[in-house]
């Protein structure tokens, strides 16, 4: 394990600028890593479910779930907002990634091996508390997660977590197996409640400009960089 500073998610942002300004490609960075995790995380034969939101946090979730398509893996995706991170989700279709209802991904039997939490990420607010169909989405898969039936790898933080202080707006919120953070740990994955839902933190370093004198705080995470 490595002592790593924690950052708040503004912290994040500014960091995140001059590279997204300059045209660097963060998304397909995040989103290579977050493959290169599911694929070690996956039973052989196990089928993925990624929970996409229609923001970044589901870019990321939804490219991920391409690569792993791509290869054959089964990858079911659940849009938990009206609208989806386009780019995202024509290329997660074009791999050979299924739409699914709710219906569909809550009868699935046997359960989804791992369900990816791209439902929200550091754009949380200060009540971070689910609505609309991204909580009935966690209300019907939470059962099967607890019960160790599926496994969530949330992308950045677990939704229904605030990024600062780890705070969550009630119990709706897929605790983690695995956390796959982008940049950064972010202060809401190692405080509050967020400590106990994030599971293990895997930190993908983007190259972001953060000086550890600045952090709000440390923590002990797994620290993954090979994205070959």
């Amino acid at each position: 394990m490595t002592l790593a500073p924690a950052y708040t998610a503004a912290q994040v942002r500014a960091a995140e600028a001059p590279l997204l300004a300059a045209g660097e490609p963060l998304m397909d960075r995040a989103a290579a890593a977050l493959a290169a995790v599911l694929r070690r995380e996956i039973t052989p034969g196990g089928r993925v479910l990624v929970l996409a939101g229609r923001g970044d946090n589901g870019g990321d979730a939804l490219l991920a779930g391409a690569a792993l398509a791509a290869e054959g893996i089964g990858v079911d995706v659940l849009q938990t907002a009206d609208a989806a991170h386009e780019r995202g989700l024509g290329t997660a279709l074009a791999a050979g990634a299924r739409p699914v209802t709710l219906q569909q991904a809550a009868a699935a039997d046997p359960a989804y091996d791992l369900i990816v939490d791209g439902i929200v990420g550091i754009g949380a607010s200060a009540d971070p508390a689910l609505r609309g169909g991204a909580r009935a989405a966690v209300e019907q898969l939470l059962p099967a997660v607890r019960a160790g039936r599926s496994r969530a790898v949330a992308v950045d933080i677990p939704s229904g977590v605030q990024p600062d202080d780890g705070s969550v707006g009630d119990d709706m919120v897929l605790p983690a197996a695995v956390t796959v953070t982008f940049g950064a740990v972010k202060a809401g994955l190692i405080r509050g409640a967020g400590a106990h839902l994030a599971g293990r933190v895997v930190v993908v370093d983007l190259g972001l400009n953060l000086s550890p004198e600045h952090s709000v705080a440390t923590a002990d995470i797994e620290r993954f960089e090979d994205i070959a």
